[in-house]
């Protein structure tokens, strides 16, 4: 780190120990409430969240992200580390060092898209399919979380696990042919050994094999469904109350003041309350899964107990997590980058990601990325640089350490209320308000996104939203080409190169206060960070910005919504837009979503820039004389 880096990184030490340790106390909730989720229990979320934070903050390109488990990767990390549960006969123990091979991967691979320079290519990600995707990772979350929040556990529902036992003893059955045939002694003339080894298997045997078919057949979104009867007609009222509670505060609490999580809130109070019950034998709840004390050991297993046959069928899954990981995390630097208007390095980001990903999966953590609530939070408290992030993973590595056995009192029902919270918070409401002012291909786009990702795969759904958008934008160009395409003589196209020559009608004695922004072509997803940086260079001593928009022929859910903030942003510092040469597709959707009046009133609309210089003149005093 050269020494202006040092600089740079000690030049806010209140803020961003102020910041780092508010974005700490609300990734301590998430943390364990995502590890739960996943399948490798609240630690995993824990040592993600802090060797994540840490390590992302210090090697990323954002100065103010707060990286950890998030949302999409749990969502992704769950179905991986089930399926390979699932592939060592439900042993955790046994699965876990090829769960944390792919994690690792995908923290490796991450380091080379930074390398290779893909950071800069994740603009180009069209809106509806950002929105179907945000909203589906709510719809799982919600959905996978109904049978905790009820209180419901399909490996402990015996009536369930008793329908698993006749396959239980197939798949035992199986398992000693494999191991005879192995070996080389089954004989075709001789099955007594194979009926003395299918004696000796016990019913605790099979019964165990039972519990984990159950619990594959309630797994992911579609085995939640399948067995949310069950869960309905089996409902722990205590554990229920306890996750409406959790709900109640993080929600209510809100209303009071905004200055403590409420999430932490929720977690200290409804889980405090109900240790003091149990205590007492008034109630007894299911708490989490302990959190092993001191600090968190490295997992060799990884390199000593290394297995390709394990591994290989998940190499697509890891790069789908480094992939997701990317798009998370810059996302979130953009919304950054909005509010600390500064402009993040978004290769360097990528590496920084990769290498605390790795960092994590080595550790036994489970993935994360760039987290847009605790970066907001991080942000509001006044973290300025890096050391905010890095703050706030040594904030929870000191409460693994000093808290880990209070922690594992936490009720489970309270992780599933906060999860509840999550996945609502998480859904795309922008996106789905506008759906019915929204051309019908976008949102054919978004609910295509949305229903693939909830009930087949998210990665690919993301791929197959991308195509279809690519495709449309293709098809919209070239209907636009064919439509303002024209035969014109030599002397159209020398007359054409003067196009903005009304501007002439302006009086210079308005150059400081009225400022022209020309757009040139669509405004669609690839061309949305681009404005977006174009109207940071407005003058602060301008009042009023005309945006020509004589030459967009078409804006896309990625424009309008790119428009409204950067609209709303002007408001706030006083600069007031001014519209030129609306065409109808752009006009018909900025009137649908309200933006036209709302936020630009009519008579700040103009068909051509004479009329917006009579207006000028009219309405704008010269205050720079």
């Amino acid at each position: 780190m050269s020494e202006k880096q040092k600089t740079n990184l000690f030049s806010n030490i209140k803020g961003d120990l102020f910041g780092g340790l508010t974005a700490g106390i609300v990734a301590l909730p998430l943390a364990l409430a995502f590890g739960l989720s996943s399948g490798l229990g609240p630690d995993a979320g824990l040592y993600g969240a802090i060797f994540i934070a840490f390590f992302a903050a210090l090697f990323g390109g954002t100065d103010t992200q707060i990286s950890g488990p998030t949302a999409p990767m749990t969502a992704v990390s769950m179905v991986t580390i089930a399926g390979i549960i699932q592939a060592n006969n439900g042993n955790i123990e046994q699965a876990l060092p090829a769960i944390l091979t792919v994690f690792l991967l995908a923290g490796l691979i991450l380091v080379g898209l930074g390398l290779i320079g893909v950071g800069r290519y994740i603009k180009y990600i069209p809106y509806p399919v950002v929105s179907g995707f945000m909203t589906a990772i709510g719809v799982i979350i919600l959905i996978t979380q109904m049978l905790p929040f009820l209180g419901y556990y399909p490996k402990e529902d015996a009536a369930l696990v008793e329908k698993f036992k006749p396959q239980a003893e197939e798949i035992l059955l199986e398992k000693i042919l494999k191991f005879e045939a192995a070996e080389g002694i089954l004989v075709l003339e001789d099955f007594a050994p194979t009926i003395e080894r299918a004696n000796n298997v016990t019913k605790a045997e099979i019964y165990q094999e039972a519990k984990v078919l159950a619990g594959d057949y309630a797994s992911g979104v579609l085995g939640a469904l399948r067995v949310l009867g069950d869960a309905l007609q089996n409902i722990n009222w205590i554990e229920l109350t306890l996750a409406l509670l959790t709900i109640f505060i993080i929600y209510g609490f809100k209303r009071i003041t905004t200055a403590v999580p409420s999430t932490l809130v929720a977690l200290l109070v409804v889980s405090a309350g109900a240790y003091i019950l149990q205590n007492q034998g008034v109630i007894n709840y299911r708490p989490i899964p302990p959190i092993p004390a001191g600090f968190p050991k490295l997992q060799l297993g990884i390199f000593t107990n290394f297995n390709w046959a394990q591994v290989s069928p998940y190499i697509f899954t890891a790069f789908s997590l480094a992939l997701l990981g990317a798009i998370d995390s810059l996302l979130t630097s953009l919304v950054a980058d909005n509010m600390t208007k500064t402009k993040h390095k978004p290769n360097k980001e990528l590496i920084g990601q990769g290498i605390g990903n790795s960092v994590a999966a080595i550790f036994g953590g489970i993935p994360g990325a760039g987290a847009t609530i605790r970066t907001v939070v991080n942000i509001q408290a006044g973290g300025k640089t890096r050391l905010s992030g890095m703050v706030a993973g040594v904030l929870l590595l000191f409460i693994l350490l000093a808290l880990g056995p209070i922690a594992s009192q936490i009720p489970a029902a309270v992780l599933a209320g906060i999860l509840i919270t999550v996945g609502i918070g998480v859904m795309d409401y922008k996106g789905l308000k506008a759906l019915p002012n929204m051309p019908p291909e976008e949102i054919a786009v978004m609910m295509i996104v949305l229903v693939l990702s909830v009930f087949w795969n998210l990665v690919y759904a993301v791929g197959i939203g991308m195509i279809m958008a690519a495709l449309i934008f293709m098809k919209k160009m070239a209907d636009i080409t064919a439509q303002e395409s024209e035969i014109k003589k030599l002397k159209d196209h020398t007359e054409d190169k003067e196009y903005w020559v009304d501007e002439a009608a302006l009086p210079g004695r308005y150059k400081e206060e009225v400022y022209i922004k020309h757009l040139n072509g669509p405004l669609f997803f690839g061309f949305t960070n681009d404005f977006q940086e174009l109207m940071t260079q407005i003058p602060s001593l301008a009042s009023h910005v005309i945006i020509r928009m004589d030459r967009v022929p078409y804006i896309d859910q990625s424009g309008v919504f790119t428009m409204e903030d950067v609209l709303l942003d002007l408001e706030i510092k006083n600069v007031h837009p001014l519209f030129v040469g609306l065409k109808e597709q752009p006009e018909f959707l900025l009137r649908r979503l309200g933006i036209i009046p709302d936020i630009v009133p009519e008579d700040h609309c103009f068909e051509n820039f004479k009329e917006c210089a009579q207006w000028i003149e009219a309405n704008v005093k010269d205050e720079y004389k």
